[in-house]
């Protein structure tokens, strides 16, 4: 059931299934319930389950196969696989001193070019 705590409901929804993956209520390739289900037994709109569910599904704690439903994932994704979001801001970062890096550069070649074609 969700709760009027002040944190949007989908996020409670997708606390408490992630507390049943960790706990062990929601075995490793075991079958999640329906939506339709999920959205009976928290009380919430077949959209609030949805996004629950996508949060746990980017989180690679359930997995969804095309006509068959939403599973627990059987392991836990790699470290490799896991990037810490303070890894991806850096590497956001990076990406922008590149990409403006490459922009200056090109546009002294483009200067230098022109410069030439101009004699």
């Amino acid at each position: 059931m969700v709760k009027k705590t002040g944190q949007p409901a989908y996020l409670q929804i997708a606390d408490d299934l992630r507390k049943q993956v960790h706990g062990g209520s929601l075995a490793p390739g075991s079958l999640l319930p329906s939506t339709a289900q999920l959205a009976e037994q928290y009380d919430a709109s077949l959209s609030v389950v949805k996004m629950a569910v996508g949060i746990l599904r980017n989180e690679g704690l359930l997995i969804g196969q095309q006509g068959k439903g939403v599973f627990v994932q059987d392991q836990e994704p790699s470290e490799s696989e896991q990037l810490p979001a303070m890894d991806l801001v850096s590497e956001v970062m990076e990406l922008r001193t590149a990409v403006q890096d490459l922009s200056e550069r090109l546009a002294r070649v483009e200067s230098t070019l022109s410069e030439r074609s101009d004699r």
